[in-house]
C-alpha cells in the first residue's frame, strides 16, 4: 500500500498538477489538505474516474482535508474531537482496506500559528493537545495507524535550511517542537526519518525569495505511524521534483510504502 500525504494549497489551482502527480506516482491513498473548497464543489469526478473513493472535509475558502482511496473506505469521520466549538476543517479519518490488512488513517492540516504569541498560536497548541488525545484513544486499539499531514512543525534544526530563520516562527517555536515531541513520544515513529536520517531534506518552499532555486525548504510534512504500523514500513520518500512543474503547490508529496 502506497500512502500519501500532499497538501495542495488550493484544489482549484492544482486541478491539473494533482491528477498529473496521481498518474505518475500512483499512490493507493492519498490524505490531502487545503484543498480550499466546501465538499459540493469539490472535483470529485475527476479523481473517480481515475479509480479513487473521494471523502471530503471541506470548509469555503480556507482549510478542508480530503482522503483520495483507490482501496475500500470504512468508518468514515471528520473532525478533531475535544472542541465542539471548531469549525476549521483540518481532521478527518478512515479505515483503509488494504489487500492484507486494515489500516486506519488520519489525515490532517495542523494549524500554522503565525503570530506567536497570540490567539492562533494559542489555538494551535490547543490543537495539538486535542491531537495528543486522540493519538492516545486510537492507540489503545492497537491497530495499525498512520497519521498523515502538513503538521505546520519543523521538528529539527536539521529539518530547515535555515534555522536561525524560524527561531520566533510558530512552526520551529520551543513549545511547538515541545508539543509535537510529546505526540510522538507517546510511541509514533517519523516513517521518513526512520528510513533517511539526512539533513537537506525539505518538503515546503515559500513561492517567495526564490526559496525554491535556493533549496531553501523545511521539512513540516509527515506521516508518523504507530507501533503496528512501522513494523509494516518497507520504504518512505519526498516527491521533490513536483515542485519544479507547472503551477506547483508549495509543497511537495511525502509518501510510504507498507506491507498491507
Amino acid at each position: 500500500m502506497k500512502l500519501a500525504t500532499f497538501n495542495i494549497n488550493g484544489i482549484k489551482a492544482r486541478i491539473d498538477a494533482l491528477p498529473a502527480w496521481l498518474r505518475e506516482a500512483a499512490p493507493d491513498v492519498v490524505c490531502l489538505q487545503e484543498i480550499k473548497s466546501v465538499d459540493d464543489a469539490f472535483p470529485r469526478e475527476l479523481f473517480e474516474d481515475m479509480g479513487y473513493r473521494v471523502e471530503t472535509h471541506g470548509q469555503k475558502s480556507f482549510n478542508g482535508v480530503a482522503i483520495l482511496s483507490k482501496l475500500p473506505l470504512e468508518d468514515v469521520t471528520r473532525g478533531l474531537p475535544g472542541d465542539d466549538s471548531d469549525e476549521q476543517a483540518r481532521w478527518i479519518e478512515a479505515t483503509v482496506i488494504g489487500d492484507k490488512r486494515a489500516i486506519h488513517v488520519c489525515g490532517l492540516y495542523l494549524p500554522n500559528g503565525n503570530p506567536a504569541p497570540g490567539p492562533k498560536y494559542d489555538y494551535k497548541l490547543a490543537w495539538m493537545a486535542r491531537m495528543e488525545a486522540r493519538v492516545k484513544a486510537l492507540l489503545a486499539t492497537e491497530e495499525p495507524l498512520a497519521f498523515c499531514g502538513d503538521y505546520n512543525v519543523i521538528p529539527e534544526p536539521q529539518d530547515a535550511a535555515k534555522p536561525d530563520t524560524w527561531l520566533t516562527d510558530a512552526l520551529f517555536l520551543p513549545e511547538t517542537r515541545a508539543a509535537f515531541r510529546r505526540i510522538v513520544n507517546l510511541g509514533l515513529t517519523d516513517a521518513f526519518r526512520a528510513r533517511d536520517p539526512r539533513p537537506g531534506l525539505y518538503s515546503f518552499w515559500d513561492y517567495q525569495a526564490g526559496a525554491w532555486d535556493r533549496n531553501n525548504g523545511i521539512r513540516i510534512d509527515h506521516l508518523l505511524l504507530s507501533p503496528q504500523c512501522a513494523d509494516l514500513l518497507r520504504e518512505a520518500g519526498i516527491d521533490k521534483a513536483v515542485r519544479g512543474g507547472e503551477k506547483p503547490s508549495d509543497h511537495v508529496p511525502v509518501w510510504v510504502e507498507l506491507e498491507a
